[in-house]
């Protein structure tokens, strides 16, 4: 005769009451899809600007005092954004005690018009020689200085490949290198290219029949980038920066992370706050179905029990039962969870209003075993005080009451 296993019988007992074991399953499903929603949300800002800061490649951003607001903007909401100042500016800033290294970068958008291919596009100039967060890449993928007409661009930019074609204000550039994604806007869906194609690109566009001129100032600068002494806190230096250069406001990169944290934490803090009731909800709707559970059964575990199952056998089959609801929970949980985020990306990148990058894969297995961790930790955990009644019945009393 055939052995049946614990496995087989708890499986039967849940398609027995099919409505009772979906409601389980469907609590586990939406604590599980709630925390894999809002962890996943969470790593991904994490992600977005540690790598945005680190692809920025500066410990400062220097800009005009009155442009504080629409840089920050700019950083993290990806909005095109011009302001000028001096180019003395940026020997001004070399000079200040803990700056290793300072480069400036100037700022102009693409027309909305048919001399440029892609409109209210953010173009960055650079200097090459004191550049350090453009040319070191370039660097891995060039073996050659960049041209006056080539341009590098951001992942963002999907409807271009390197070798491609593209036109601003008349003028055509070929596209040789692509930047890795970010999740910054401001990085993603920018052209990169050197002060001297951004100049000629202004000066031909002046010449050129049909074109809107380029309106690029002369000795004007956007930014100065730094990268700060490691003897000393970016913090300090950013105070002697606004100290000893006038006009300017130095943000630190790690402030405007800092920035978007604050303004995720109490975004999220609510939502984590309904999820931990829902938690609560769920574990009291699990204990009491499995209390309900075990009282209609206490026939058929005094059965049980006189056919020779041990009291450890009663305990396993409730725990099956309570694991094998909170499994597929879980796994439904996080599948509802994960498509809710990929289908509505864009809207909450838009409700944020910051940087969103996808978790890497290491990072989604490590939050996918969380979340199957806390279903499995909420179904077994509210089943549990139920398996233990079950297993101390005695078979006699069991059956008597169960008549």
């Amino acid at each position: 005769m055939a052995r049946i296993s614990l496995f087989h019988i708890a499986r039967k007992n849940l398609r027995r009451k099919l409505f009772r074991s979906t409601a389980i399953v469907a609590s586990v499903m939406v604590v599980a899809g709630t925390l894999f929603a809002v962890t996943t949300v969470i790593e991904s800002v994490e992600r977005s600007l540690k790598r945005g800061t680190a692809r920025l490649g500066a410990d400062i951003m220097v800009v005009p005092a009155e442009a504080e607001a629409k840089a920050k903007t700019a950083l993290l909401a990806g909005e095109p954004s011009i302001f000028y100042m001096d180019r003395e500016v940026e020997e001004k800033v070399r000079r200040v005690r803990g700056v290793k290294r300072a480069s400036s970068q100037v700022f102009l958008q693409s027309a909305s018009y048919q001399c440029c291919d892609l409109a209210n596009m953010l173009l960055i100039g650079f200097d090459p020689e004191t550049d350090f967060t453009i040319m070191p890449w370039l660097s891995k993928e060039l073996t050659r200085p960049l041209g006056t007409e080539e341009v590098i661009i951001g992942r963002g930019i999907t409807a271009y490949t390197v070798g491609s074609k593209i036109r601003f204000y008349g003028k055509e550039f070929e596209v040789v290198g692509i930047l890795e994604e970010t999740g910054m806007d401001f990085i993603d869906n920018s052209v990169f290219m050197p002060y001297d194609a951004l100049k000629k690109l202004a000066e031909e566009s002046k010449k050129k029949k049909g074109v809107v001129p380029a309106n690029l100032p002369v000795n004007k600068i956007s930014t100065v980038l730094v990268q700060v002494d490691p003897e000393i806190s970016a913090r300090r230096v950013a105070i002697f920066i606004e100290h000893d250069v006038d006009g300017v406001k130095a943000i630190e990169a790690e402030q405007v992370i800092a920035s978007v944290r604050r303004q995720l934490f109490i975004l999220l803090r609510s939502i984590l706050s309904v999820s931990l009731i829902l938690w609560i909800m769920a574990l009291l709707l699990i204990g009491v179905v499995f209390s309900m559970i075990v009282n209609e059964r206490q026939r058929e575990i005094g059965l049980l029990r006189a056919m020779g199952a041990k009291r450890r056998n009663i305990f396993q089959l409730i725990m099956t039962e309570a694991t094998m609801l909170s499994l597929i929970g879980g796994i439904l949980g996080i599948i509802g969870g994960g498509a809710f985020l990929y289908i509505f990306r864009g809207h909450i990148r838009e409700a944020l209003n910051i940087p969103y990058l996808w978790p890497s894969v290491g990072e989604y297995l490590v939050l996918i075993v969380l979340c199957i961790t806390l279903s499995l930790i909420t179904g077994v955990g509210a089943a549990l005080y139920p398996a233990i009644r079950s297993m101390i019945m005695e078979p006699y009393n069991a059956i008597r009451r169960g008549e």
